[in-house]
C-alpha cells in the first residue's frame, strides 16, 4: 500500500523542503519525515487525535545509504514505526486490522504454497503467484476510507511540496513517490528470479526464495530512485506509468473535507516535530 516515506527519503534533496512520505490508516494518516513520524486519526467521537515521535534507526550510517541495502532498511524502519504509532494513538486503525484482510492474506499464503508445490516452475505459474500476492492489498483498499486517506496522504504531501497547503483539495490524488510504483517491477523481478532459481536448484530452501524476493525488491527500489531523479526521461516515465494507473483506478479515492482535515493535522504535526 503506502510507503512513499522510505522511497522518498532515498531521493536527492531538490529544495529546502522536507522529504515527506506516509502511510494511510483506516481512520487517519501516518507521515514520515527525515527524523520523526507524526500521525493524526479521527476518533469515534469525531475529534482528531495527534501524536509524534522520533523514528527508530535500524542501521544508521553507510548501510542505510548503500545501494541494494537502503531500500529494505528504510522499509523495515517504516514498519517499525507502526507499533509505536499504535501505542501512542490507541484509536488508530491500521490497514491490516480487518478480518477480511487477514483472511485474504492467509488464503493467499496457502494458495501460493500449494501452487508452487504442484505446478512446474514457469512464468505463468509465477505470474499467478504474484497476482495472488496483491489480493490482500486489494481487499484492504476495498475499504473506501483507507483508499480515501491514501488519496489524502498524496494530496497533503504534494500540497506542501508545491506551497498549496491552503488549497489541498485542488491537488491531484496521485503521487509519483507512491509505493504503487514498485508493484509491477517487484512482481516481474520476483517472478523471473523465482523461475530461474527453481531451474537452477532442485529444491530451493525458503531462505533462498526469500533472498530472491529481497533481491528483487532491492533492485526495484533502486530503479525507483533512478526514475525519481530523472523525471521527464522516457524510461522514468515508463517506470511510473503503471503506478499512476494503479493509483488512479484502485489505490486512491478522493477524500472528504473531513478526511483532508485529519491529513492536514498530521502534516502540521510532522512539521512541528521536525522543526523542534
Amino acid at each position: 500500500m503506502r510507503f512513499i516515506a522510505y522511497l522518498g527519503s532515498m531521493a536527492d534533496e531538490q529544495s529546502q523542503k522536507l522529504r515527506l512520505g506516509g502511510m494511510a490508516l483506516r481512520n487517519g494518516l501516518l507521515i514520515h519525515g527525515p527524523t520523526h513520524w507524526a500521525a493524526a486519526v479521527r476518533k469515534r467521537d469525531g475529534g482528531i487525535e495527534v501524536a509524534s515521535e522520533r523514528k527508530p534507526e535500524l542501521a544508521p550510517g553507510l548501510v542505510a545509504k548503500a545501494p541494494g541495502l537502503r531500500g529494505p532498511v528504510k522499509l523495515a524502519e517504516a514498519l517499525a514505526v507502526l507499533p509505536l504509532a499504535r501505542r501512542r494513538l490507541p484509536s488508530a486503525r491500521l490497514p491490516f486490522e480487518d478480518p477480511r484482510v487477514l483472511a485474504a492474506a492467509g488464503a493467499t499464503i496457502v494458495a501460493t504454497s500449494l501452487l508452487r508445490k504442484r505446478a512446474p516452475a514457469t512464468a505463468m505459474r509465477e505470474g499467478i503467484v504474484q497476482a495472488l500476492g496483491v489480493v490482500p492489498a486489494l481487499v484492504a483498499l476495498g475499504d473506501r476510507d483507507l483508499a480515501a486517506y491514501h488519496g489524502a496522504e498524496h494530496k497533503t504531501i504534494a500540497a506542501y511540496e508545491r506551497d498549496l497547503v491552503d488549497d489541498v483539495a485542488s491537488v491531484p490524488k496521485e503521487h509519483d513517490r507512491c509505493g504503487s510504483n514498485l508493484i509491477v517491477p517487484m512482481m516481474l523481478l520476483s517472478a523471473g528470479g523465482t523461475v530461474l532459481l527453481e531451474r537452477l536448484v532442485a529444491n530451493p530452501s525458503s531462505v533462498a526464495r526469500a533472498g530472491v524476493g529481497l533481491g528483487g525488491a532491492s533492485l526495484a527500489v533502486e530503479m525507483f530512485a533512478w526514475s525519481d531523479r530523472h523525471h521527464g526521461d522516457p524510461l522514468a516515465e515508463a517506470f511510473h506509468t503503471p503506478g499512476r494507473e494503479i493509483q488512479r483506478h484502485w489505490a486512491t479515492k478522493e477524500p472528504t473535507p473531513e478526511q483532508l482535515e485529519v491529513a492536514v493535522a498530521a502534516l502540521e504535526e510532522i512539521l512541528r516535530a521536525e522543526a523542534a
